[in-house]
């Protein structure tokens, strides 16, 4: 289970958490401009954006979970088990697979406005990467600084909804997480009005009173709740560092920590990873959970114009800085 967000401050930050009970050896990976794109059912793209992005390499072919592009749109993919339906190649339609939608949007579009163009084209289809990868149970979120949208299949075809939200998490379908926020409509980050009566006497005897009601368990509907109360309320930061530590922190509010989430077979669903991408710079943050610290992967200072996979293996140790 996963929860995505768009942050705008001083830049334009987009990221999410990546919740699951294993790892697939997730790596930073930048497809550089003139590395050869080659789609299932639609050739291939020799020159395209620069991609930035966490992904599981196979074969040389990177299997994006979130990313960006050096024109400053950014896109994740998170579970969305259940509900998710793919289809058929279909003739006079864009096929392209589910492991390859990221890179296909992000490697033609510059905005969220040109990736609606592009979806009006697209029939997302359920051919498998191989066969021990099949076909992932995925929405997605596409986002640049001015909106974002969420894009899901189901058995009755494609849906494109505007998010001015900024927020996905995983079920039920974007359109039942947005309504159940009409639940939590009274909560606030300032003091508690009394509205209960006015012929008893209330202690407020705590700050934070004003959101009394926001859920605190790992589902996700209230994973999306906790984010989008945290992230509405959150002010504006001065600069670079602090709007970092600032999404950080906000998604922090949903992390997992293991033994909080027990599979049916045993294992412990953890928050594997955080992202922060800084989409005006083309700077990936990420944090792991066996380390806090923030590590920062900067896509302008490789050779963006190459051919090759440029790969870094996400630091999992935990840094702890004695300051005596």
């Amino acid at each position: 289970m996963c929860t995505a967000l768009k942050y705008n401050s001083n830049d334009f930050f987009f990221g999410r958490t990546l919740d699951n009970d294993c790892s697939y050896k997730e790596e930073i990976v930048i497809t550089p401009r003139r590395r050869k794109l080659c789609f299932r059912e639609m050739g291939t793209i020799p020159a395209h954006n620069a991609i930035i992005g966490v992904a599981y390499v196979v074969d040389g072919t990177p299997l994006y979970y979130d990313a960006c592009n050096d024109k400053g749109l950014a896109m994740a993919g998170l579970n969305f088990v259940g509900n998710a339906a793919f289809y058929k190649p279909q003739c006079g339609k864009d096929n392209v697979a589910t492991f390859e939608f990221i890179p296909w949007v992000l490697c033609q579009c510059s905005t969220v406005e040109q990736a609606k163009q592009l979806l009006g084209r697209i029939n997302i289809i359920d051919t498998p990467f191989s066969d021990s990868l099949p076909a992932s149970e995925l929405h997605w979120m596409i986002a640049d600084k001015h909106s974002a949208i969420v894009v899901e299949c189901e058995k009755d075809g494609m849906h494109v909804y505007d998010n001015e939200l900024g927020v996905l998490t995983n079920n039920p379908p974007f359109p039942t997480q947005k309504f159940c926020l009409n639940n939590y409509m009274s909560l606030s980050p300032k003091p508690i009005a009394v509205g209960f009566s006015d012929k008893v006497g209330f202690d407020r005897y705590s700050r934070g009173m004003g959101a009394l009601g926001l859920p605190g368990d790992l589902s996700s509907q209230s994973r999306f709740v906790r984010v989008a109360f945290t992230a509405l309320n959150s002010p504006v930061c001065s600069d670079c560092e602090h709007s970092v530590s600032q999404f950080f922190h906000i998604l922090g509010t949903v992390d997992q920590t293991r033994g909080s989430c027990v599979m049916d077979n045993g294992h412990c669903e953890t928050t594997i990873y955080t992202t922060c991408y800084d989409a005006d710079k083309g700077v990936l943050y990420y944090t792991s959970y066996d380390n806090r610290q923030i590590t920062a992967v900067d896509m302008n200072k490789v050779n963006l114009d190459g051919t090759a996979l440029v790969r870094y293996l996400m630091i999992k140790g935990e840094h702890i800085l004695m300051q005596n």
